[in-house]
């Protein structure tokens, strides 16, 4: 018989991330496809399966259909059961106080009642949004041990892009394990210190519902990192930092997301999606249907993963083609990451790309520049365009959604952007 768990999990999964620009422009960014057949909050998840931790809640907001949709009960990671299961839970409006969610914290707040039902030891919150394979387990027992309020994982980053995140200073308590936070900045301009915070927070209940109740009386704004954390510190909360120090892909621009999915590649990849156990729903866009990969006499794939459903009958080059992308003869796709059901007609040439889905282009096709990618930026393609034959398309550039055909009768220059 399976006990009550001790540990709730949420997960903030309701972002869009404007960096990302036309990968969300239809779907949060916790629910953009990643490596080929899985989407980046399978991450957390899998995680969150391996560790046990099978009470989860996922808070949702913006457009989040394509998320529910790839949710489903949580079959794919094992959390069905009497003490185990999945739960959306998108703001209300209605009686009381509710409202949209204001930020990362007022999200958890107008939980809490979630939160107080199930009677947890501790609530791990995680962000649905990052690539990395962590021992959460660890993250908890570090946390008891110290009888934390409240434990961040941290890594730590070079001091030259430390001003992008939230920042730890962190003693050496526990050595390489962790140790007391003595200062916490949010993306200070002249950085300190560079242990990052993962958005991974483990709280116990109490100091967590006291923090934000506080946080939604008095303060403007609602976040982990910018108020909460912050507040804490202040009050001389118990707040210790786990060191984390795996590969962890941030992916907020789409320079980050590119090379992230190109982490997967080359002789050592430093992403081993099988080695971290991935888990993903094969039942969503029927991947789990879908015919084996068709290789023609013609078809040449180097250095690049191509999945079920697809057929390559022309060159693919350091890429990731999702399940139905189809590569018609003499067509070359170098350095790019396609999205389910992209046909790329005969002939047609692809540089640096990424490719939302259903994304038809043309016969004799030249999107992005030839030379080594680190030269270069990438050009992203919103889904159901349909990109007529011989269409000239520069580096840099970005193309909304389901464009009208009037949009291609000219060549599209580098870094333009067409909506």
């Amino acid at each position: 018989m399976k006990l009550k768990p001790k540990t709730l999990a949420m997960i903030l999964a309701g972002g869009r991330v404007d960096e990302l620009n036309v990968l969300t422009c239809y779907r949060p960014k916790s629910a953009v496809p990643f490596g080929g057949f899985a989407r980046i909050i399978d991450f957390s998840l899998s995680n969150l399966m391996q560790a046990g931790l099978e009470r989860v809640a996922i808070l949702s907001q913006y457009r989040s259909y394509s998320l529910i949709n790839h949710i489903g009960i949580g079959a794919a990671w094992d959390m069905i059961g009497k003490h185990r299961g999945v739960s959306i839970l998108p703001p209300s409006t209605g009686y009381g106080n509710t409202s949209w969610y204001k930020g990362s914290a007022d999200a958890v707040f107008q939980n809490a009642d979630f939160i107080k039902y199930h009677g947890p030891e501790e609530v791990l919150i995680l962000s649905g949004d990052h690539v990395y394979h962590m021992d959460y387990q660890e993250v908890i027992d570090y946390h008891r041990e110290k009888d934390a309020d409240l434990t961040i994982a941290c890594l730590q980053v070079p001091m030259d892009k430390a001003h992008r995140f939230g920042l730890a200073d962190i003693d050496n308590e526990d050595g390489d394990r962790g140790g007391r936070v003595l200062q916490y900045k949010e993306k200070p301009d002249r950085p300190k210190f560079n242990w990052a915070s993962l958005t991974v927070f483990c709280f116990k209940p109490k100091a967590l519902l006291e923090a934000l109740a506080v946080n939604a009386r008095d303060d403007e704004s609602f976040e982990f990192g910018r108020d909460i954390i912050p507040r804490m510190m202040f009050e001389r909360r118990r707040v210790y930092g786990y060191k984390f120090r795996g590969y962890w892909g941030y992916s907020r621009t789409i320079e980050e997301y590119w090379q992230t999915n190109m982490d997967l590649l080359g002789p050592s990849p430093r992403i081993d999606m099988e080695k971290w156990g991935l888990r993903t729903n094969l039942d969503h866009r029927d991947i789990r249907d879908c015919q084996p990969l068709k290789v023609g006499r013609e078809g040449v794939i180097q250095d690049s993963l191509v999945y079920n459903g697809c057929i390559v009958d022309g060159t693919v080059e350091r890429s990731i083609l999702f399940p139905g992308v189809r590569v018609e003869k003499g067509a070359v796709v170098r350095d790019s990451v396609l999205f389910f059901d992209n046909v790329v007609g005969r002939d047609a040439r692809l540089e640096k790309v990424i490719s939302d889905v259903n994304v038809s282009i043309g016969n004799e096709a030249r999107i992005g520049d030839a030379g080594p990618a680190p030269d270069k930026e990438v050009t992203v393609l919103g889904w159901n365009n349909r990109i007529p034959d011989k269409t000239v398309i520069g580096s840099d550039c970005t193309l909304y959604p389901d464009l009208s055909q009037d949009k291609f009768l000219r060549q599209i220059r580098a870094g333009e952007i067409v909506r």
